[in-house]
């Protein structure tokens, strides 16, 4: 199995977008897919449960949810509800215990969710703790605090078979990303064409660099054979560009002067190099403004390129589902072609 993280320090670049739809796309392409939700806003959770759902999810009591037509394909009443990553971790978060198992949600065949939770940013100060307590490796409480997230990654992994995990995190770095990008083998970067995506690679490059170093050269060396560990590899993939404005299928000149700076910023902060032409090697795929589809695929609750008329996507709009289908399958089989090089 590998792991792959959506991230950037810039929020609102369509991250979770990128993970629900990839997610969707390598089942379509025969592939066994775990999608874990670390992000405490839990975005990607709510993108494949209702309301009514994550209200038994999250415990909350005045729903009406439970034995109702959608709920009752994700579980049954003789199996109880399911529980999230804070599920997971809450016996840490107690101080009474380890990880707790938890059983990832079937979506479809081949395509689970390990859910999210907003407490998990309850969890944010017990890692800022645990990180410089766990330099020596004598020190094992901290250290289990440190890879829990990448032990019950693990562990849902194997108990669906999953070959890929897509991991959505929050748009900062802190303690709670530092933990689920060390879970990570490879780091996808999705980008908006703007100043603020660009200061977000300076910012995410030395910060993931500063992480990998610390933890393979100091923590991982000195860690408890007892302790299952992350190898820390967090390695750039490249990035995706996400929905600018399109017209004759290029970028309007609006976009292009960032456009333009992307690789030379990717290539010396992110993958520290002189400041060398890479072209578009790490450029994995532009993703264009789908438009009206975002909003009949949330209705709907399946991805944009799954829509119908019977779900609004009439006439000409059933061009732009195919076109959708046909980016995110390239997507999909580039990122597929890059994991195999890792």
């Amino acid at each position: 199995m590998i792991s792959v993280a959506m991230f950037n320090n810039k929020g609102g670049v369509g991250k979770t977008t990128l993970t629900y739809h990839l997610a969707h796309m390598l089942q379509r392409l025969g592939h066994s897919v775990l999608a874990v939700d670390l992000d405490p806003q839990s975005n990607l959770t709510a993108a494949f449960l209702d309301e009514d759902a994550l209200g038994v999810l999250w415990k909350e009591t005045a729903t009406p949810a439970w034995g109702g037509p959608y709920q009752s394909r994700l579980w049954t009443p003789a199996h109880g509800a399911p529980g999230t990553v804070v599920t997971a971790i809450q016996p840490i978060m107690d101080g009474v215990g380890d990880i707790e198992k938890v059983s990832p949600i079937s979506i479809a065949p081949d395509l689970s969710l390990f859910p999210g939770d907003l407490d998990l940013s309850r969890f944010e100060d017990r890692l800022s703790d645990a990180w410089p307590r766990g330099y020596t490796g004598k020190d094992q409480a901290a250290l289990r605090v440190t890879t829990a997230f990448h032990r019950i990654i693990r562990q849902a992994a194997e108990e669906v078979g999953a070959e890929i995990i897509l991991i959505d995190v929050g748009p900062n770095l802190g303690a709670i990303n530092r933990a689920a990008l060390l879970a990570a083998d490879a780091v996808l970067m999705p980008l908006a064409a703007d100043l603020f995506s660009l200061r977000g690679l300076k910012n995410l490059g030395p910060t993931l660099r500063e992480w990998r170093s610390v933890w393979r050269e100091t923590v991982l060396p000195k860690m408890p054979s007892a302790i299952s560990a992350p190898e820390g590899r967090m390695t750039p993939l490249g990035y995706v560009i996400m929905q600018p404005t399109m017209r004759l299928d290029r970028p309007v000149q609006a976009y292009r002067r960032w456009l333009e700076r992307i690789p030379t910023v990717f290539a010396t902060a992110v993958l520290d190099q002189d400041e060398v032409d890479i072209g578009d090697r790490y450029e994995i795929a532009t993703l264009r403004n789908y438009q009206s589809l975002m909003p009949l695929a949330h209705d709907a609750r399946k991805p944009m390129f799954d829509l119908r008329s019977a779900d609004g996507a009439l006439g000409s709009t059933q061009a732009l589902v195919q076109r959708c289908y046909q980016d995110f399958k390239s997507l999909a089989e580039e990122l597929l072609a890059r994991l195999e090089d890792i």
